[in-house]
């Protein structure tokens, strides 16, 4: 995969015009990337400052041209949801700013769009709190930087894939700055407390994982330590942020009092928590307040609020 941080802003604001100007491909890319989200949500990612009958008059347009579907949620006040076709996939990760990405399962049919559509749906709103809060501060967080389901081995045939890996510029131009990269966990509730909490001990042994040299044959031979898959993308682990919606503020505390247990009962997590902030907030509180403010409960202290770049 490669590596995104500052260059994509170049990236995406060059998109745009190697098409003609029309928006088109950064649209497309968009949606490849996020894997779904409805009109207003890829009207909000990709052309806040129009009307949103241009970026609806775009949707259709790439739908017509057999690049992206749609399906009607008639629960959520018949709501429309786009999704890219395999074409559209194929086509887009051919692009510079998609190439080396692992390309998304494309979805079968209208049924399997609908039964994915709820949790991706918050993947693809949480992403949006951090892009709006970005441009409201001056800072950087292109839509681009935000990349869902990155497989990461941790041994013995098994992965962890984290619902987004975010690469966020802290700190506007001509001041001091910083690259922030996080995991992002969003969780609908769906699961019971604990197999949310069974998520830190997968973290857990993402980040103590170290590869075997393939091939590797007597362990008395002297070799390169093999690179760990995340960091080929960041020079540390990514802090972990769990985002909790689809229920009350009780379900809340209840998801992070399991978190909490699951932190200060679990030894073999004690050196991934010392050395990474895991942390957890609810959606309502994020789009209401803002992500970059002191919503988030540290899963070892989960009494205290703090800012997630802290």
């Amino acid at each position: 995969m490669t590596v995104v941080g500052p260059s994509w802003s170049r990236v995406w604001s060059q998109s745009a015009d190697s098409d003609g100007g029309s928006g088109d491909r950064p649209a497309l890319a968009v949606l490849v990337q996020y894997r779904m989200a409805t009109t207003e949500q890829m009207h909000r990612v990709i052309a806040p400052e129009v009307r949103i009958e241009q970026t609806r008059r775009r949707l259709a347009k790439l739908r017509a041209e057999g690049l992206v579907d749609r399906i009607t949620l008639p629960q959520a006040g018949r709501l429309r949801v786009w999704f890219p076709t395999s074409y559209g996939v194929r086509i887009a990760c051919e692009w510079p700013e998609l190439r080396g990405r692992r390309p998304p399962k494309a979805i079968a049919d209208p049924t399997a769009a609908r039964l994915r559509a709820g949790h991706t749906l918050t993947v693809t709103e949480t992403a949006l709190v951090f892009l709006e809060e970005a441009r409201r501060r001056g800072e950087l967080c292109r839509p681009l930087d935000w990349i869902p389901e990155v497989y990461h081995p941790v041994g013995g045939g098994e992965g962890v894939i984290p619902d987004a890996l975010m690469y966020y510029k802290r700190g506007r131009e001509g001041e001091g700055w910083g690259m922030l990269r996080a995991f992002v966990e969003g969780d609908r509730a769906r699961m019971g407390p604990e197999r949310l909490a069974a998520k830190l001990t997968s973290y857990g042994r993402l980040h103590a994982y170290a590869p075997m040299p393939v091939g590797r044959r007597h362990a008395t031979i002297q070799q390169q330590p093999v690179e760990e898959e995340w960091r080929r993308h960041c020079p540390l682990f990514p802090r972990l942020l769990f985002v909790l919606d689809g229920t009350g503020p009780a379900g809340v505390t209840t998801r992070i009092e399991a978190l909490n247990a699951a932190a200060t009962e679990t030894p073999t997590l004690a050196g991934f928590l010392r050395e990474v902030p895991v942390l957890a907030a609810a959606l309502t509180d994020l789009r209401s307040k803002g992500p970059t403010e002191p919503v988030w409960h540290p899963v070892q202290d989960p009494d205290r609020m703090v800012a997630w770049s802290q």
